[in-house]
This record gives C-alpha cells, structure tokens and sequence, in this order.
C-alpha cells in the first residue's frame, strides 16, 4: 500500500516521529545573538512568553467571532460547504483557515507587528521585514486533519528571491498529542525542493528523513520562527483539545518576487518530469 493510501492513523505513525522534543526558550531576553546563530544553522528558532494571555484570549476571541458570527471581509476556508454546517458547532469543527484579517481587525494586525516578533525577524534578516502573508491555523479536536511536510516557499505567493521567515503563534497550548508543529533541523541547507500534489501540495513521503523530526510544543503564546525551506509539518489531531495557531510570513524588504517560470524551476518536477 502507497503511503498516500494509509489511513491518518497510519500516516501519524509513519510519517511522523515523537521521541525528539525540542525545547523552546523562556522568553525574548533568551533570544541571544547565539540563538539567532543557531537559528540560521538549524532553520528555526522557539521561545515560550512571547505573548501573554490576554493577547492570546484576545485573539481567540476574534477569531472566533471571524469565523463563526462576522468575517468582516477576511476569508475563510472549511472542510465542508457552508450550507450543510447547521449550527456553531458544526462550523467551528468544519473550519480550517482565517486569512486577510489584519486589514480588518487592528489587534490581530497588533500581533504581527508585535516588538517581540518584528525585532526577533530583523535581527534575522539584517533588513527591515515586510508582512506578506496572514491566517490563522485551526485543528479541532477528533480528527483535525494533518498537514502535510513541506516547504512554505513552495506555495508561490511566499517565493521571494531571499528566504522568507515563517511565525507561527499557539494560542491553545500546541501539543504532542493535538499536532504541534514537527520540523527537520538544518533541511532548509538542501535549498528548493520539488512538491507534489499527493494529499496536499507537499513533499513527496518518501523524500522526507523522517528519522530527523523534531517536535516543537509551545505554550499559549509561544512562537516558532522557521525558515521558509524547512521541512516541516503537522499530524492529524486525535485528541479532543483544540489546536489553533496565528502564522504570519515576512519577507526582507530587499527581496523580490521570484517570477512564475523561476518558480516552477525550483519547487515543481517540470525539469525532472520525475513522479511522486
């Protein structure tokens, strides 16, 4: 059997591994010049206590409003059509994406302009960043689905002639068992990696050292920072706690778009016509 075919059970045993737990800093103080040293060597970079909990609540609270009373013109993607969602409920456990909501809520907007995260990425990049992307990342309880490994500049709207920087914020504790992020220390030194559209648009299983992967558990209010090629991805969620995260990617503000042809160059098997 393909692994494409394997049931999620199957796929968060074999495509996922949990004896490697990566400890995350206590805080921005931690932050040190070595840190960021070796977040350009590993690919990433977390600290717990960037935000406190009434950040957190705060923007539980819109998102929720978002996505189940007024979007108020940010976008929102679920599992299942809308009219068949009969009540809150039903489109909480359905709803998978918020995205372009800091043009219409000002303390989301707040978050990603937070000191602690835009300091944290100029002092990454050595340039002011720039905020090109928005959403937030909701895995319900019972089955929230997985998200398979990949790289973020993959998806082309995140493909800068320089590497982008991923933050992704928890604001329920992100766990073990509820699909914290998972990660493969340093892959961001292979450089562009082909994607195929398998379960997701991702990197071939069979390409990921699996026997790598790290785990990254946050608390409410920690934040990973990642390098837009790290492998990186997220199992399904069989437990019954919530799972939602903001993520925001920035870009250095001297970094350009990398036009479609370059773009599919890198990040598609158009050169190799090889198959998944």
């Amino acid at each position: 059997m393909s692994r494409k075919e394997l049931s999620p059970e199957e796929i968060n045993k074999v495509l996922y591994k949990y004896e490697n737990v990566h400890k995350s800093l206590n805080g921005i103080n931690e932050i040190t010049d070595g840190k960021i040293r070796e977040y350009k060597q590993q690919g990433f970079l977390s600290s717990n206590n960037l935000f406190n909990d009434e950040e957190v609540n705060t923007s539980l609270d819109i998102l929720m409003q978002l996505g189940l009373v007024d979007a108020k013109g940010a976008k929102l993607q679920f599992v299942k059509s809308e009219s068949e969602l009969k009540n809150e409920v039903e489109r909480e456990f359905a709803l998978r994406k918020i995205h372009d909501f800091i043009n219409v809520e000002e303390k989301l907007r707040n978050i990603a302009f937070h000191p602690n995260i835009i300091g944290t990425i100029t002092r990454i990049f050595g340039e002011e960043p720039v905020l090109i992307q928005d959403m937030a990342l909701l895995k319900p309880p019972h089955g929230g689905g997985e998200k398979p490994w990949h790289q973020d500049m993959a998806y082309g709207n995140l493909t800068y002639s320089k590497a982008v920087i991923g933050v992704w914020i928890a604001l329920d504790e992100a766990t073990i068992d509820n699909g914290c992020m998972h990660v493969i220390p340093k892959s961001h030194q292979e450089g562009a990696t082909p994607h195929y559209a398998v379960r997701d648009w991702q990197l071939c299983d069979t390409q990921v050292p699996v026997e790598r992967d790290v785990q990254v558990p946050l608390l409410p209010g920690g934040v990973l920072f990642f390098h837009g090629m790290l492998y990186h991805g997220t199992p399904s969620n069989f437990s019954p706690m919530r799972r939602r995260a903001l993520q925001f990617h920035y870009a250095p503000a001297s970094a350009e778009r990398v036009s479609p042809k370059e773009y599919k160059r890198m990040f598609t098997n158009e050169i190799t016509g090889a198959e998944c």
